[in-house]
């Protein structure tokens, strides 16, 4: 299980280096993929590990992998927005879409 659990935290901590230190959106959201990959894994690994009756950690795996997906589709939906508007898509005009 230990390999399992090591190869999660890899990802995640890759996942929010990713996401703190990106200045572009379409690297953000790569980042935050990672980090629901290697929230899958933990899910996984758990239900195999500790509940291996059930199909569990499958479910939420699937679940957040649905929840991925629209994060994926809003996200480039909003790249699409700021690159339209600003030719660009770096993170320092995001702020004036606020009002």
């Amino acid at each position: 299980m230990f390999p399992y659990l090591a190869l999660a935290a890899i990802l995640f901590s890759v996942g929010l280096f990713g996401v703190l230190t990106r200045r572009n959106v379409i690297g953000i959201l790569m980042s935050l993929e990672l980090m629901f990959n290697s929230a899958n894994i933990n899910f996984v690994a758990f239900n195999r590990f500790v509940a291996t009756d059930g199909l569990i950690g499958q479910m939420f795996a699937i679940f957040i992998v649905v929840v991925a997906a629209a994060e994926a589709v809003v996200g480039l939906a909003i790249v699409l927005l700021i690159y339209r508007n600003w030719r660009g898509i770096g993170t320092d005009n995001i702020h004036v879409m606020k009002w």
